[in-house]
């Protein structure tokens, strides 16, 4: 039992907040894969993950935990979303991921737009 506890513990640690967007198809070409297909449970990273293209395929498990706005007072749906990172959210994005918008539906409302999110390594 201790090690789950510690494992959890662990887990909730590392968990960082931040910012979710999303975007709509189609979603190739991507930075990453260019035409390869890699499905729509996707997001692209901003500069704060994309770390000179570190971050392709890299998989994060992302969370609604609130809104950025007055107009969807409660955007989130229960439960939480995997994603593998595929693209580049140029400068200038709004967000910390920029969800596919399948992925962003999965979690939130869509009319919100944007949302506070909790996210980890998947």
């Amino acid at each position: 039992m201790m090690v789950s506890i510690v494992g959890c513990l662990a887990t909730v640690a590392y968990a960082a907040e931040g910012t979710a967007t999303y975007y709509t198809p189609p979603y190739v070409p991507s930075a990453c894969y260019g035409y390869e297909n890699k499905g729509v449970m996707i997001a692209a990273a901003s500069d704060a993950l994309w770390n000179n293209r570190a971050a392709c395929g890299k998989r994060y498990r992302v969370r609604c935990i609130g809104a950025t706005n007055q107009g969807i007072p409660q955007p989130c749906k229960s439960g939480s979303v995997v994603v593998t990172i595929v693209d580049y959210c140029p400068p200038g994005c709004q967000g910390t991921i920029d969800l596919s918008q399948e992925a962003f539906s999965q979690i939130a409302d869509p009319n919100a737009g944007k949302i506070r999110i909790q996210y980890t390594p998947a």
